[in-house]
C-alpha cells in the first residue's frame, strides 16, 4: 500500500505534453522581450530600482519592508527622478 502524500508539499505537479512545454518556452521568450523592451523605453524605473538598492546597501535596514515603504512613498522620489533623468539626457 502506497504511503499517504504529504499535503504540505504542495499538489503533485502537473505533467505538460511536449507541445504545451514549447507553447509555454515561447510564451516566455516573448514575455521576457516585451518586458526587455518596456524597461528600455521607461528609463525612470532603472532609476528607482537601482536608486532602491543603493540606499538599502547602503544603509543595509534590519526591517526591509519598512524601508521599501519609506523609500517609495518618499514626496521627494519622483522629483528625485526627474532630477536624474534631466540629468542623464544632458550627458548624452
Amino acid at each position: 500500500m502506497a504511503a499517504p502524500q504529504d499535503r504540505r508539499l504542495g499538489p503533485e505537479p502537473v505533467v505538460l505534453s511536449p507541445e504545451r512545454l514549447e507553447q509555454l518556452r515561447k510564451f516566455k521568450i516573448q514575455a521576457r522581450i516585451a518586458n526587455e523592451k518596456y524597461l528600455r523605453t521607461h528609463k525612470e524605473v532603472e532609476l528607482l530600482l537601482s536608486g532602491f538598492f543603493r540606499e538599502m546597501f547602503l544603509k543595509r535596514p534590519d526591517n526591509i519592508v519598512e524601508f521599501a515603504t519609506d523609500y517609495f512613498t518618499d514626496p521627494r522620489l519622483p522629483n528625485k527622478i526627474h532630477m536624474q533623468l534631466i540629468k542623464e539626457r544632458k550627458v548624452t
